[in-house]
């Protein structure tokens, strides 16, 4: 060989001698860097990685391959959702006084709400009927719908038509039922969390009838409507209890957000991470706010409860409860779409799920 050539090999062999030890130590600093976001000091990462993979329908495994139970415990105990420990006061709400003759309001959400021939675009109105009306929402990591109902005795109960076998799609639900306007319910048993949304838990209401009455040990509790249309949150999630609420159309959920006016204290980051949500509250004249933001995209991850509280506190809520989230969330105008639900593939759509509320003419 010659003495040139030698020499090129000889360079060349030391280039990729000096390019595999720059790849090498990139590979250590990343391993490192990570291992420090991860288990290190700063708690950031390793509590949003915990909060929201426990909280999801099928990344659970993810906290669990990279920390203990113990660990997970912990970080769920530190961020949570500290919820006020009373049941609705129904006299506070009167449902008799929707009728807006105001002229002056508080505040711009007032008047989103209440105003009268008000300029669509500017207040970002999607839909302005006697019945309902519905408000574009836009927050830093979101985007969504709140509807105001005017007549909460129309707010009804939306079940699967083939309870304990398989849910429904909510748009299906809704056009079966003749709901002009329709949000995802409660929760579902979701075992492995790959279940068909077949089975609600908890307590469940419909015009008066209980559909399910299954034990219930978690956050919130019944979600639903008396007979005098006040939107009742109660923790005692049985169905005596039920009963003596007079509740006639009911789901199962929480956490609480807003009970009798108080928000509920948000612990670290309140444990349940930031997904799309749904909300449902009632404000003291009898209006019933529907809330479903969007995330799972490019800068717009969702809502936490944080956001929740302070939506339903703007726009006036006395009562307020969150409903199952994440891929579940979606509302429906005269049955169809008009929120953009993404699920953990991140495919733009919904799932099937076992229960809901609508907007149905009595």
């Amino acid at each position: 060989m010659s003495t040139g050539k030698h020499y090129r090999e000889k360079k060349r062999s030391s280039i990729r001698k000096k390019i595999l030890k720059i790849i090498l130590s990139i590979f250590i600093i990343l391993i490192l860097v990570m291992g420090f976001l991860l288990y290190g000091p700063y708690s950031g990462l390793r509590d949003w990685i915990i909060t929201v993979g426990m909280t999801s329908m099928t990344h659970q495994w993810i906290p669990k391959l990279l920390y203990s139970d113990k660990t997970i415990e912990e970080v769920l105990n530190n961020n949570k959702v500290e919820e006020i420990k009373e049941d609705t006061d129904t006299n506070a709400i009167n449902t008799q006084n929707v009728e807006n003759t105001i002229e002056q309001f508080s505040s711009e959400y007032e008047k989103q709400l209440l105003g009268k021939n008000l300029d669509k675009a500017q207040y970002n109105i999607y839909a302005d009927e006697n019945e309902y009306r519905i408000i574009k929402i836009k927050g830093n990591n979101y985007t969504g719908y709140l509807a105001a109902i005017y007549d909460a005795s129309k707010i009804h109960t939306l079940v699967t038509n083939k309870l304990g076998t398989c849910g429904q799609y909510l748009t299906t639900m809704a056009k079966e039922n003749n709901a002009k306007l329709a949000i995802n319910g409660g929760k579902f048993y979701d075992p492995s969390y790959s279940s068909n949304g077949a089975t609600p838990r908890g307590v469940t209401y419909r015009n008066g009838e209980c559909i399910t009455s299954y034990s219930y040990q978690s956050t919130g509790g019944i979600i639903g409507f008396n007979e005098n249309n006040i939107l009742v949150l109660s923790s005692n999630c049985t169905k005596s209890n039920a009963e003596s609420l007079g509740i006639r159309d009911c789901v199962t959920c929480g956490p609480f957000l807003i009970v009798n006016g108080k928000s509920s204290t948000v612990v670290g980051n309140g444990g349940w991470g930031t997904a799309p949500r749904t909300a449902i509250g009632q404000r003291k004249d009898g209006i019933v706010l529907f809330l479903v933001l969007d995330g799972r995209q490019i800068g717009r991850a969702g809502a936490d409860m944080d956001d929740l509280i302070e939506i339903m506190h703007n726009y006036g809520a006395y009562n307020a409860a969150n409903l199952d989230g994440g891929t579940s969330s979606v509302m429906t105008v005269n049955g169809e779409l008009i929120n953009d639900p993404i699920d953990s593939t991140g495919a733009h759509k919904t799932r099937y799920i076992a229960t809901g509320f609508g907007l149905i003419d009595n």
